[in-house]
C-alpha cells in the first residue's frame, strides 16, 4: 500500500524429541484412571492412533469376533486396522452403548480435562512427577518407538501411524537407544499361558526344559 518492500523473516521450527515413558509408568496410569478414561488410554497405547481418531471411533469400527478396530483417519492420514488384546475387547464391551460412538457423546476436550485431573492425582499418589508429562499424544510416540525397537522396520511404523511422509516417522529411529535394558521375565508352561503373555506384550525368547521363556522391557 505504501510502496515499501518487506522481506518476511524466515522461521524454521525446531523439532524436539518427544518424551517416552516406560511401560511400567503407563500401566499404573491407565489402571488408576476411571474406567472410561482408562479404556481410552489403553486404546491409544495398543494402537498408537490419534486421540481425535479414538474419540470418533464408532461401534461399527469394532469387530469383537476378529478383535480388531478400524481407524477413520484424520489430518490426511491413511486408514488402518489394528488387532487389539482380549483385555481391551472386554473393556470395550463393558462400555455403555447409548450412542453410535464407542465413547458416547464425550467430547475430546472433556476427556482431556478428566484425564488431566486423574493424572495429577495418580502422579501425586505414586510420587512420580514424570507422569505429568504423559499426554494423549505420548501414547502414540510410545507405541511407535516400541514398534521400531522390536522390528527395526521404519515402513511398518509409518504404516502403523498412518503417515504419508516418511520424514515424519524417521524421528522414532532416534528414540530406541535404551542403554542397558531391564526386562521382566515370565515362563509359560501351556499354550494358554503363552497366549496371555503375548497379549500382554511379552516377546518369546527361547524354550528350556519344556518351558517357554518370554520377556518384556520394563
Amino acid at each position: 500500500m505504501l510502496g515499501m518492500s518487506w522481506d518476511p523473516p524466515r522461521y524454521k521450527r525446531i523439532r524436539k524429541l518427544p518424551f517416552i515413558p516406560t511401560e511400567s509408568e503407563l500401566g499404573p496410569l491407565i489402571a488408576g484412571c476411571g474406567f472410561k478414561t482408562g479404556t481410552f488410554l489403553l486404546l491409544l497405547k495398543e494402537t498408537g492412533m490419534r486421540a481425535g481418531e479414538a474419540i470418533n471411533l464408532t461401534w461399527n469400527d469394532v469387530d469383537f469376533i476378529a478383535k480388531t478396530v478400524r481407524v477413520t483417519p484424520e489430518k490426511g492420514s491413511e486408514s488402518r486396522i489394528f488387532k487389539i488384546s482380549n483385555t481391551l475387547i472386554e473393556r470395550l464391551k463393558a462400555l455403555p452403548k447409548d450412542s453410535d460412538k464407542v465413547f458416547g457423546k464425550t467430547k475430546l476436550k472433556t476427556m482431556h480435562r478428566m484425564y488431566v485431573d486423574q493424572r495429577k492425582r495418580i502422579a501425586a499418589k505414586t510420587k512420580n512427577p514424570r507422569l505429568q508429562r504423559i499426554t494423549f499424544h505420548t501414547f502414540r510416540h510410545w507405541k511407535a518407538t516400541m514398534e521400531y525397537h522390536k522390528t527395526k522396520d521404519i515402513l511398518h511404523v509409518m504404516k502403523l501411524l498412518g503417515h504419508k511422509n516418511i520424514s515424519n516417522t524417521l524421528v522414532y529411529t532416534q528414540l530406541v537407544d535404551f542403554g542397558e535394558e531391564e526386562y521382566v521375565t515370565k515362563v509359560a508352561w501351556t499354550l494358554e499361558e503363552a497366549c496371555k503373555l503375548v497379549e500382554a506384550g511379552f516377546e518369546y525368547v527361547c524354550e528350556m526344559e519344556g518351558a517357554k521363556i518370554f520377556r518384556k522391557r520394563k
